[in-house]
């Protein structure tokens, strides 16, 4: 693990160029090449990608379906795990039943009152989508090849975002954080927090980008960043979205015709969690991570045709918190 720097920057707004690769912070963005995998269903352009379905993992992989898995961030081993192995040691959450946005608010609440902090969950939240950050860069040969770019929004779905920052560079990435929204700091108490700490940690950059021409200037070669993260929007969204998340989401769209894996945090930006609803516009993901429990809402034909493939991370929510 690389030692924490320590000295205090301050996020800014985006300037040409600063999306850059893993070298000195003056160097150029490394070119990574397009997939060999073939062409990725729904994606244009010339470089596309696939992200294979679940296969069975393999027995190390596996987790028994009555065993409980450790947490993300109490799984020493879940930063050598593949997409299969991090779906094989889920499967638990996986195939629990399927809830809505609602259901998942509510158990959210019923297990802070039963003492579980709002921190722990999105510690344990943040960590599993760095996880799978890690085995999609790595499943696609990117890791390494290009910054990891995590666009956030203010909420908490945002502080998802910055925990996942803070455990990909721990792990030797390079990353750009980027607060998407007009606010000069992210809302909750708990993505602040998380926010705040980034600036200990040695190989990430913050970015401020209150309005579209900042998400413009940053989107100055996207097409060399190894993953971009969509942590901009979790429940709750509907109709049309505002600039500079507007911006952000075609920001994102635009890398992905350009073949660069995309991962969304909890629901594409932005899905209803609930009826599958999408926004205008919508991201399309390679694959999300969402928590506790299956979406109703991503297994809607909506829904499923943009989540891409799904896993579903435990993040410390009690079992009785379930219940209404």
């Amino acid at each position: 693990m690389p030692a924490p720097r320590r000295g205090v920057t301050r996020p800014r707004t985006a300037t040409a160029g600063e999306v850059r690769s893993g070298g000195s912070p003056g160097g150029s963005v490394e070119s990574a090449g397009p997939s060999a995998s073939g062409r990725a269903p729904g994606s244009t352009g010339s470089a596309a990608l696939v992200v294979p379905a679940a296969t069975a993992g393999s027995a190390a992989e596996s987790e028994e379906p009555n065993v409980p898995s450790p947490l993300p961030s109490e799984d020493a081993t879940i930063f050598g795990l593949t997409l299969d192995g991090l779906a094989g040691r889920w499967v638990r959450t996986t195939d629990s039943a399927p809830i809505g946005a609602e259901a998942m608010r509510g158990a959210d609440r019923r297990a802070q009152a039963m003492g579980v902090s709002s921190h722990w969950l999105m510690e344990n939240a943040g960590c599993a989508v760095a996880a799978a950050v890690k085995a999609l860069a790595v499943q696609t040969d990117r890791w390494a090849k290009g910054p990891i770019l995590i666009l956030c929004g203010p909420g908490n779905n945002g502080g998802d975002g910055f925990v996942a920052a803070r455990y990909l560079s721990r792990q030797g990435a390079r990353v750009v954080a980027v607060l998407v929204g007009t606010e000069v700091r992210p809302l909750g108490k708990d993505a602040a927090r998380n926010w705040d700490r980034l600036e200990a940690e040695e190989h990430v950059e913050r970015i401020h980008t209150p309005v579209p021409r900042d998400v413009a200037v940053l989107a100055q070669g996207v097409e060399k960043v190894g993953v971009v993260v969509d942590a901009l929007l979790g429940t709750g969204v509907q109709g049309p979205l505002r600039d500079p998340i507007r911006s952000a989401v075609e920001l994102i769209g635009r890398a992905r015709r350009a073949g660069i894996p995309v991962l969304s945090v909890d629901t594409p930006t932005a899905v209803d969690l609930t009826s599958g609803d999408l926004s205008d516009p919508v991201v399309k993901a390679h694959v999300t991570v969402t928590f506790h429990r299956p979406k109703t809402g991503l297994l809607s034909r909506r829904g499923s045709a943009v989540a891409g493939r799904v896993l579903v991370a435990p993040i410390g929510i009690p079992q009785g918190a379930d219940r209404g």
